[in-house]
């Protein structure tokens, strides 16, 4: 007897601002996010803010050298306390001149020490967990979270197996990019490859072989992992080293829910992470990554390639689909779940809308 069919999510998921508020209070505060790079904040003082589920927050090295984040609010009356990048001594808030130690305790205020029983060493800024993933700094908003390597059993070793100069690298570009429609159609559409064929023919068939491509959960941890073959080298769109360990591969590793590390072959790494906005609106920032950030000829027309062509293409189909999940004509289809898995099989789409579904009813329980 057949199992039975496994059907998509309901379109509800995608479309309810209430799904969606129930997300930016539970899962998105509660889950490992990608902040930026170590190399953006090389020296004490340095530091760059930026927003995780409607917070605002800041990392910055401390004179110990190590990366800390806060919430980026005084606290006395609530001013934020720095925005964009730059460096300080020590922060200082714009309304009142209370002012912070990298380390976050209250080092000084106008008149403090008037205040009758005013204890300063009671006063600090709010913290933030934070990671160091290779270089990557990550955050979670859960002070009591697990740790990465539990939540992403292996895939920091497995990462420096594929990129061997990782903790080298640094970003040589950024690319911003738009999309009208719920975070979740995204990152289902980047986790599986079953339009790849028919919708990147660049990607398709100038960088990797896509019979031979294959995803499928990694171990117990939230994380997927695509694998496959590079091209034949007459058809790769760019030279690759072919004498480097896994040089010929394409291997990716999706973290939940929001982060993918890529390694393009030529062991070329780039992610993507993404920035959910309202119900239909997100943010994917496309990163391209190069020992010490150093010009590279190379890495700059692949990632032009990409913008053109995957980057382009994927925007139509998301806002494409998210307009469908709109039409009162929509009922939730079969996912196509081959027992060999393979290209054409939505393994991975079944697991993340098992994460997606499981996310939204504890929240709403």
């Amino acid at each position: 007897m057949n199992a039975p069919l496994v059907h998509s999510l309901d379109a509800r998921y995608y479309t309810d601002p209430t799904i969606f508020e129930a997300e930016m209070n539970g899962l998105l505060m509660r889950t490992w996010q990608l902040a930026g790079h170590a190399s953006q904040i090389p020296n004490a003082g340095d530091y760059f803010a930026f927003e995780i589920a409607g917070q605002s927050l800041f990392c910055i090295r401390g004179r110990d050298g190590d990366i800390r984040c806060f919430y980026n609010v005084c606290q006395h009356r609530a001013h934020e306390l720095v925005s964009g990048t730059g460096s300080t001594r020590v922060v200082v808030c714009p309304y009142h001149a209370w002012t912070y130690e990298l380390t976050g305790e209250l080092r000084a205020g106008p008149n403090i020490k008037a205040v009758p029983g005013f204890d300063r060493s009671k006063i600090c800024l709010t913290d933030v967990r934070c990671e160091d993933f290779n270089g990557f700094i990550f955050v979670n908003l859960d002070p009591d979270t697990a740790p990465m390597d539990d939540w992403f059993p292996g895939v920091r070793e497995e990462l420096r197996e594929y990129v061997p100069n990782i903790e080298a690298l640094a970003p040589l570009e950024w690319v911003e990019i738009k999309e009208n429609c719920n975070w979740k159609v995204s990152v289902e559409n980047y986790s599986e490859c079953y339009h790849c064929p028919i919708n990147h023919p660049t990607f398709a068939e100038g960088v990797i072989k896509p019979e031979t491509y294959d995803i499928s959960q990694m171990g117990k941890g939230y994380v997927l992992r695509h694998t496959t073959e590079c091209q034949s080298m007459d058809a790769m769109t760019y030279p690759i080293d072919l004498s480097v360990k896994h040089a010929d591969e394409y291997r990716s590793w999706f973290l939940w829910p929001m982060v993918s590390f890529q390694c393009y072959p030529g062991n070329v790494l780039n992610t993507y992470h993404w920035r959910a906005h309202d119900v239909d609106h997100c943010t994917v920032y496309r990163g391209w990554y190069t020992e010490g950030g150093v010009e590279s000829d190379v890495i700059r027309g692949l990632a032009v390639q990409d913008r053109q062509t995957t980057v382009e293409e994927d925007i139509h189909l998301v806002e494409s689909v998210q307009r469908g999940l709109n039409s009162k004509g929509y009922r939730p289809g079969p996912l196509v779940l081959d027992p060999n898995c393979g290209v054409n099989s939505e393994h991975s789409v079944e697991t993340l809308q098992r994460w997606m579904r499981e996310a939204v009813d504890i929240e709403r329980a």
